[in-house]
């Protein structure tokens, strides 16, 4: 099965982060949630408090098939981290997918993975993110995957799906929820 690596920074949107979690883990994925800070419990920018598997010190160097960053004000702190942007260049060179939604693309430019690129995100970082796809709900190319923010969490998460697993589980998936 494919394996998945979602990091949450505290501030986390948690419809950006639950939907595809949800959705790759109703295909089989193994999504492995690590907490950027120290403690396993972290909370979302709306008091939701998550339960990680693991943290990203745990984690390490160690590469998996797909990284998912979710948005919201945590993103913040991902940018920040060092260890962020190194987990993101190591997953790039290694040529895993890179997921990113709402203003987490913000991550992938400052790794410099977003010039000349297609990618879409919320319009918030749009000052920044200058070639932003604004009216596309989703967009892939090569290996980069991005999204615009909360309301397009469902379709995210079944495009990761399809990329990661197959469209055919993708279109499985979507039916059972009914998207």
């Amino acid at each position: 099965m494919p394996t998945v690596l979602a990091i949450l920074p505290e501030g986390f949107e948690e419809l950006e982060a639950v939907a595809p979690i949800d959705l790759l883990r109703r295909a089989g994925a193994e999504v492995t949630v690590a907490a950027l800070g120290p403690t396993i419990h972290i909370t979302g920018r709306n008091g939701l408090t998550m339960h990680a598997d693991t943290t990203l010190s745990v984690v390490g160097e160690s590469v998996f098939d797909l990284l998912f960053l979710p948005g919201g004000p945590g993103v913040a702190l991902m940018r920040a981290d060092p260890r962020v942007r190194a987990t993101v260049l190591l997953h790039h060179k290694a040529d895993r997918w890179l997921a990113a939604i709402c203003a987490a693309p913000a991550v992938l430019y400052d790794a410099g993975l977003l010039t000349g690129r297609r990618y879409t995100a919320h319009f918030s970082v749009a000052n920044e993110l200058t070639a932003i796809l604004a009216d596309k709900r989703v967009v892939a190319d090569g290996r980069l995957l991005t999204s615009r923010g909360a309301g397009t969490a469902v379709d995210f998460g079944l495009l990761l799906v399809d990329k990661l697993v197959s469209p055919e589980k993708s279109a499985e998936v979507a039916r059972s929820i009914c998207a």
